[in-house]
C-alpha cells in the first residue's frame, strides 16, 4: 500500500459515490411512474438513499482539506437534478405560480379561488389546459361553458389559498422576476438556490461553532432535498433556511443576536407555520423569562405583522382555506387515514390526539429545561422528530425541516424519517392510505432512532459507573 494515495483514494471514491447517487436521482426525477408504476418509483427512492448512505460513509475518509469542496460540489450536482423536469409527485407549486401572477394584477390571493370567473383573465394554457389537453391525472376540472372542458394544473381549484404571508411575498417576487412563457422552471430554480444557501447556511454555522463540516451533506446530498425542494418547489425550503439561519443566531446566547434569531424564526412561520416546532429548542436551558421573551416576542411581532398588509388588502379570510385542509387531511379525525398511525396501535383512536399533544408537550419541556442552549437545534430535532413519529405524515416534504436539523446536530437516525414519509406518499395509491402502510413505515424510522438512544443511555451510564468506581482509588492515592 503507498501511504501518499490513500487520501486521494478515499475523495475519489466519494465522488463515484457522488456520480452514481446524481444519475439514479437524474433517472427519478425523469421517471414518470407516480401514477402508473408508484411501486417501481419508489424503489428508485430507495436506490437513491442507498447511495447517499454510501456516499456519506465514504465522506467520513475523506481528508479534511478535501471536505468543503468535495461536499459544495456534490451539494451544486445533487440540487441541478431535480431542475431536470417538471414537477413529478406534486402539484403544489403551480397554486405557488397562481398566487404570484395573481398578486402581480393586483388581487389578493386569499380572495379568490382559482377556477374563479373574475380570474379568468389572468389564466393562460400552461395552467389551465383545455380541451383533449386535460385527460391527465394530475389535472382537476372546473366549471366552464362551451363544449372542451376546461381544467387546470393546480390542486384544489375551488378553495382559497392557505400560504402564509412571507410565502406569498416569494411568490409575487417569483413572478416578478420570470419571463413570459417560463412555466414552472423560475420557481424551481427559486427552490434550487434557497437549497443551495441552505447547505451554505449549515456550513457557516457548523464551522463557528466547532461542529464537523462534514454533517453539512446530511443535507446538501439527500435525495429529498432535489425530489422535494427542487423539482416540487416546495416552500418548505425557504422555511428551513430562515429556521436554521435563526438557530444559529440564537445559539449565540448574546442578546442581539437572539433578537434577530428570533424574527428569523417568525419569519420561517410566516412561511409555512411548521417552523414553528423548533420554537422550544430556540428556548433549550432559558431560565429568565428576559431571554425567552428576546426570542418568542419577536418571533410573534414578526408572524403578526407579516400578515397585516395582506389583511388590510384582503375582502376574505387571511387563513384561506386552512382550517378546512385541516379537516380534509383528518388532522380532527384520528380514525381516517395515516394520521397517529404508530399511536393507534396501542390506544384508542380518540385517544391519539390528546396523546400526541402530552407527548410533544413533555418533550418540549424537557428541551427547554434540560437542552444545551449553545446547541438550540438539538433541542429542535428532539421536538421535531418526535412529532413526526407520532403524527405519522404523509407528506414527505414536511420533512425537509428535520433533515437540515439532523445535519445541525448529526444524529443520521433520524434520517429514517424523511424515508418513511416519502414510503407513505409514494405507497399510498398502491396499498391504501390507511394507517397500516405508515405503522411500517414510521415504526421502521423509529426503531434505529430508539435503539441508538437506549446505546448512549447505556454507555452514558456505563461511563458514570466507571468514574464512581474509579473516585476512590484516586482519593486514596492521594
Amino acid at each position: 500500500m503507498n501511504p501518499p494515495t490513500a487520501p486521494a483514494t478515499r475523495t475519489v471514491i466519494t465522488g463515484v459515490c457522488l456520480v452514481a447517487l446524481t444519475t439514479v436521482l437524474v433517472l427519478t426525477v425523469r421517471y414518470g411512474g407516480f401514477f402508473s408504476d408508484p411501486v417501481g418509483l419508489f424503489w428508485w427512492y430507495v436506490a437513491g438513499w442507498a447511495l447517499f448512505a454510501a456516499a456519506l460513509l465514504a465522506l467520513r475518509r475523506v481528508p479534511s482539506r478535501s471536505v468543503v469542496p468535495l461536499l459544495l460540489a456534490g451539494a451544486v450536482a445533487v440540487t441541478v437534478t431535480g431542475l431536470l423536469g417538471p414537477p413529478r409527485t406534486s402539484t403544489d407549486s403551480y397554486r405557488y405560480a397562481w398566487d404570484g401572477r395573481v398578486q402581480s394584477a393586483g388581487v389578493s390571493p386569499y380572495d379568490h379561488a382559482p377556477q374563479d370567473p373574475a380570474l379568468a383573465r389572468l389564466r393562460d394554457p400552461w395552467l389551465f389546459p383545455s380541451g383533449s389537453a386535460c385527460g391527465g391525472p394530475d389535472l382537476a376540472g372546473i366549471p366552464h361553458t362551451g363544449s372542451a372542458p376546461r381544467c387546470t394544473r393546480i390542486n384544489r381549484p375551488a378553495v382559497h389559498t392557505i400560504y402564509p404571508p412571507v410565502a406569498e411575498a416569494y411568490f409575487l417576487a417569483v413572478d416578478a422576476l420570470s419571463p413570459a412563457g417560463a412555466r414552472h422552471k423560475p420557481l424551481q430554480i427559486g427552490a434550487g438556490v434557497i437549497s443551495l444557501g441552505v447547505t451554505g447556511t449549515l456550513l457557516l454555522i457548523l464551522r463557528r461553532r466547532g461542529g464537523d463540516l462534514r454533517n453539512a451533506a446530511y443535507w446538501g446530498w439527500c435525495p429529498a432535498v432535489p425530489l422535494e425542494a427542487v423539482n416540487n418547489a416546495h416552500i418548505d425550503v425557504l422555511g428551513v433556511l430562515l429556521a436554521i439561519a435563526g438557530l444559529g443566531l440564537v445559539a449565540s446566547r448574546a442578546q442581539t443576536r437572539q433578537v434577530a434569531g428570533g424574527l428569523l424564526i417568525g419569519a420561517a412561520i410566516a412561511t409555512k407555520l411548521m417552523p414553528a416546532v423548533v420554537l422550544p429548542g430556540a428556548l433549550s436551558g432559558v431560565r429568565r423569562v428576559r431571554d425567552a421573551a428576546a426570542v418568542l416576542l419577536p418571533a410573534a411581532a414578526f408572524t403578526a405583522l407579516a400578515y397585516m398588509p395582506y389583511v388590510f388588502l384582503s375582502h376574505e379570510s387571511v387563513f384561506g382555506y386552512l382550517g378546512g385542509y385541516v379537516e380534509e387531511e383528518g388532522y380532527d379525525d384520528p380514525s381516517a387515514g395515516s394520521r397517529y398511525a404508530l399511536l393507534r396501535l396501542a390506544l384508542p383512536d380518540t385517544w391519539a390526539f390528546p396523546v400526541l399533544l402530552a407527548a410533544v408537550a413533555g418533550v418540549s419541556l424537557y428541551v427547554m429545561w434540560r437542552g444545551d442552549p449553545r446547541r438550540p437545534w438539538s433541542g429542535a430535532l428532539l421536538v421535531t422528530g418526535w412529532a413526526f413519529v407520532l403524527l405519522t405524515p404523509s407528506y414527505s416534504w414536511y420533512a425537509l425541516l428535520l433533515i437540515a436539523l439532523v445535519a445541525l446536530d448529526g444524529r443520521w437516525e433520524w434520517l429514517g424519517i424523511p424515508l418513511a414519509g416519502a414510503a407513505v406518499y409514494i405507497l399510498g395509491p398502491t396499498f391504501g392510505y390507511g394507517a397500516a402502510l405508515a405503522s411500517i413505515a414510521y415504526g421502521a424510522a423509529a426503531a434505529p432512532v430508539l435503539l441508538i438512544a437506549w446505546f448512549r443511555h447505556r454507555g452514558a451510564g456505563a461511563g458514570d459507573e466507571a468514574s464512581q468506581q474509579g473516585a476512590p482509588s484516586r482519593k486514596t492515592s492521594v
